[in-house]
């Protein structure tokens, strides 16, 4: 089952007792996946398809407890496609509340984001990736789930996609935020399992880098380093230079993959990093100088 499958799973399980809560999550399934209508005689209809059996399940299952009102079923199953669609139609009066319920209270916009990605969310394996997105058939849809969202101190977006609007976050830590916002606990621990594996196989690597970094640097330096004390030995002589300078330029030679510090304890009469790395730039200056005599 991939991680959206989890996820509905859990959230399709989540049963809430508060009406108020069930009319929103209700609200946001049959706007996302129903069409609300008037029969001749004026009376509020609407029609719910599905391709989710769970989906279909949870919008029976919350029309029931919130109205109990009787529904017809149907199951249509395309051969070619190998697909289901769950179908369910209503009809009465009570369903005006479906249609213009309006949202205020923290638990009951928990229960409409749920009922949401219950209908028309998807979230990538966060294995691979970060993405969860919720797909709405109208941009007036799209804005109100994505403020209804950010109220919670996260940052979604929105992005048209054909005909459709889609509401998404990009941002592990924010993915995490609305899987707890939503109640479904099992996938967030799950997540948060894959970010802290991610971050660490991360950490070591960017020490890795760090430390090939600084050997690759320290190889360089003294190859340099080498190739000047080689050209200031071949045009005027090592004998020629001080007695620290020319200490160092012998155990440079003598020693071409020792790190400064240890080039330091090498020598006739030892000094620190500091005093290596001053003697050795003075050596480079004078061998750029005899290059350009």
């Amino acid at each position: 089952m991939s991680f959206s499958g989890k996820i509905k799973e859990e959230l399709a399980a989540c049963d809430k007792e508060a009406r108020h809560c069930n009319l929103a999550e209700l609200s946001a399934i049959l706007h996302m996946c129903g069409e609300f209508s008037q029969d001749r005689y004026g009376v509020c209809t609407v029609k719910f398809r599905s391709e989710n059996f769970r989906v279909a399940r949870k919008c029976f299952t919350l029309m029931k407890k919130t109205f109990n009102i009787g529904n017809d079923i149907s199951i249509r199953r395309n051969m070619a496609k190998g697909s289901t669609s769950y179908l369910l139609f209503w009809k009465g009066e009570e369903l005006l509340a479906v249609r213009n319920a309006i949202v205020h209270a923290v638990c009951c916009k928990r229960a409409y984001i749920r009922g949401a990605f219950i209908a028309a969310g998807s979230m990538s394996d966060p294995g691979k990736a970060y993405h969860f997105e919720i797909v709405c058939s109208d941009m007036g849809q799209a804005e109100y789930l994505k403020d209804m969202i950010n109220s919670f101190g996260v940052d979604a977006k929105t992005v048209p996609r054909k005909k459709t609007y889609v509401v998404y976050l990009k941002e592990g830590s924010q993915i995490v935020d609305i899987l707890n916002v939503m109640e479904a606990h099992i996938a967030l621990m799950e997540m948060e399992n894959v970010r802290i594996l991610k971050e660490m196989r991360n950490s070591v690597n960017r020490k890795v880098n760090c430390e090939t970094a600084n050997i690759n640097k320290t190889v360089c330096a003294a190859v340099r380093q080498v190739e000047d004390i080689e050209y200031i030995r071949d045009t005027i002589g090592l004998e020629q230079l001080p007695d620290g300078l020319r200490d160092v330029a012998l155990t440079r030679l003598a020693n071409p993959e020792a790190a400064l510090k240890e080039l330091g304890n090498l020598m006739s009469e030892p000094v620190g990093k500091s005093g290596v790395n001053h003697r050795l730039r003075k050596l480079s200056e004078l061998a750029e100088k005899l290059r350009e005599q």
